[in-house]
């Protein structure tokens, strides 16, 4: 009787408890019960026993010791922290980029996790591949339905290139370009396939086919010859559409020529000795950075030459640390400034006339840098300043020699023969009909204060072909043309930058992908960055890049450089058609063989990774103002 009247207790208060606490799954329900089951506002505190009105609003805040309405205390730090933990141990696992976790799709990703509650399952391989890859193909494919209508209005650019992946596989892929970005088209693997120009020709087709030929105004690639090819047989069949080459690729075998020119090469050269032995050995590593702050000397670029013209840079900044890191106590008793290297790269640094060098190279480069900077970034459409600009750097390099012919004359020769038949095109020139006049005479809209003062600041905020649009209308052919051309890039490297894209998802661990899935996985990765775009920092510098392979030749010593154009030997003799149209990657970036390097005297300390310090991103574009180098600056 007892017994059944303890178990009759028992069963009362569990029942009792059980009414007493909400059907919530909230947490402050674990520190509190209802007082009275018909007073849901009034909370009994479990840990102390006192009774609260307000709710399990009112209870969690009492548990934190929190006055008002901000729930910031101990059980939202500890849950908090439990759930950075399983992200933390996701990331470390998995090996997923830190900055992975930065996107906003990843906070949307949590959001929605924590408004499903418990109990949310993640989707399976199968899923993930394929039923929601494809749902989020689609849903790309509607957000970029502005673009689609950008094409329409202001026309576009196709670009095009080929990529090599690490299965050794072909792959070619199709970009349009406008003034709203680049658009991620397509790839297709081409592995089995020669790359003529009948073949690049067919691909181009179908990518102007897909946009719409009313659409396209040119397309853009690198200068190899079976590209020239393909543009005959588009110039046949489409007239009305151009085939430009990329200004990036030109202006690159511009500067890679000028500084082949021996009194330039001779400055280069030395340069690059000094950065390959100090980068050679552990202790002079240490040496200079201790110098000069911590801060490389060495910075990598988005071209080859970029990278010289940005090393060249960094070098002529740290003149006076470098000079006193060789002049200190410290390089007397370095035993590698015994070593004939170490004598040599002493007498560099010691020697006026190379800085004298690197002033005068700077200054000289400088001018096509600068251009180089305009046609190779996505911010702003090119085609419109690209000839203006060359011709105003054609005068910079005469002015930076003196106006002397005999010192600039080589140097003019090499710009004016790589623009022929590249950068001197009709879309380059803007040559027009009668209506330019009204233009040039600032008659009707042109002439108004507003439209001039619109025109003022010609930044990387200003749009010139709406400008044209909201005052061009005194010509109104002159103002359609102007709008379409204005629009358009100069360049294809925004599509070599797509290698990318398939370089982070095509690791090692995922070379099975199939190329339907591969070509999927970009578009979205590659079109979802373009639409986040506008949240990005537009004032990183343009020509500092992050491929540490380009910068190989200048830390690592007996590194093959091949800097010829595609479709010609080293001899600049015309190279057999399967030998030319070899599967490749951008010829924008050259690709560098890794040879091993042992440092003399140092085996057991050899370098094979270098991690680049920072060094800002602002690069100067005006070099030596106030030193005089006078009409013959290198002795060749």
């Amino acid at each position: 009787m007892a017994s059944s009247s303890v178990s009759a207790t028992q069963s009362v208060g569990s029942s009792e408890a059980t009414t007493l606490k909400r059907r919530s799954n909230d947490v402050g329900w674990e520190y509190g019960i209802l007082v009275d089951g018909k007073k849901l506002d009034e909370v009994k505190c479990l840990l102390c026993g006192k009774v609260l009105s307000g709710g399990v609003h009112r209870i969690k805040e009492h548990i934190a010791h929190i006055q008002g309405n901000r729930i910031d205390g101990a059980i939202w730090k500890e849950r908090s922290n439990k759930v950075k933990g399983y992200i933390c141990r996701c990331a470390y696992e998995a090996a997923i980029p830190f900055h992975a976790f930065e996107k906003d799709s990843f906070k949307m990703m949590l959001e929605a996790t924590a408004q499903f509650g418990p109990g949310v399952e993640s989707p399976s391989r199968y899923e993930m591949s394929e039923t929601f890859l494809k749902k989020e193909v689609d849903k790309v494919k509607e957000s970029l339905k502005i673009h689609e209508e950008e094409w329409k209005q202001n026309g576009c650019s196709i670009m095009t290139d080929a990529w090599t992946d690490r299965k050794r596989r072909s792959v070619m892929n199709l970009c349009v370009n406008s003034t709203l970005g680049i658009v991620f088209l397509t790839s297709k693997e081409c592995s089995l396939d020669s790359h003529t120009s009948e073949y690049i020709y067919e691909f181009v087709e179908y990518g102007i086919e897909q946009v719409g030929v009313e659409n396209v105004v040119q397309v853009v690639t690198d200068n190899a010859s079976n590209n020239m090819g393909a543009s005959k047989l588009l110039k046949e069949k489409r007239p009305t559409i151009f085939w430009t080459s990329c200004a990036t690729h030109t202006i690159n075998l511009m500067l890679q020529s000028i500084g082949n020119i021996p009194r330039y090469k001779k400055v280069l050269d030395q340069a690059k000795a000094l950065t390959i032995f100090i980068y050679a050995h552990h202790k002079t590593l240490a040496m200079m950075r201790t110098f000069t702050n911590k801060r490389d000397i060495v910075r990598p670029g988005v071209t080859r030459f970029a990278f010289s013209f940005l090393t060249l840079q960094s070098l002529a900044e740290k003149k006076i640390e470098l000079r006193a890191m060789f002049s200190s106590n410290e390089w007397e008793a370095c035993k590698f400034s015994k070593i004939a290297k170490g004598k040599v790269a002493h007498t560099t640094v010691t020697s006026l006339g190379f800085w004298q060098g690197v002033t005068a190279c700077l200054k000289v480069f400088a001018p096509l840098v600068r251009v180089l900077r305009l046609v190779d970034c996505d911010s702003k459409p090119s085609m419109g300043f690209v000839y203006g600009e060359l011709m105003r750097a054609k005068e910079e390099i005469k002015h930076a020699l003196s106006d002397v012919p005999r010192n600039y004359k080589s140097i003019i020769d090499i710009i004016e023969e790589k623009m022929k038949d590249r950068l001197d095109s009709p879309l380059h020139l803007m040559i027009l009909s009668e209506e330019l006049s009204k233009y040039k005479k600032k008659e009707g809209m042109f002439g108004r204060s507003i439209a001039i003062k619109a025109c003022e600041v010609n930044d990387d905020n200003f749009n010139l072909a709406n400008w044209w649009s909201n005052f061009g209308t005194s010509a109104l052919l002159l103002r359609r043309i102007a709008m379409k051309i204005l629009s358009l890039t100069s360049s294809s490297s925004g599509c070599e930058r797509n290698w990318s894209t398939f370089e982070e998802i095509h690791t090692k661990k995922r070379n099975r992908l199939e190329s339907n899935r591969l070509n999927n996985l970009v578009f979205v990765q590659f079109n979802a960055t373009l639409m986040n775009k506008s949240k990005q920092d537009k004032n990183i510098e343009k020509l500092v890049g992050s491929d540490a392979s380009l910068v190989q030749d200048w830390i690592v010593e007996n590194l093959e450089n091949d800097d010829t154009e595609p479709g010609l030997d080293c001899n600049n003799n015309a190279m057999e058609v399967d030998e030319a149209l070899q599967p490749r990657r951008s010829a924008r970036l050259g690709d560098l063989d890794e040879d091993n390097f042992e440092s003399e005297g140092e085996s057991e300390e050899e370098i094979n990774e270098v991690e680049f310090e920072d060094d800002g991103l602002h690069v100067i574009e005006q070099y030596g103002q106030y030193e005089e180098i006078g009409n013959d600056p290198i002795q060749s």
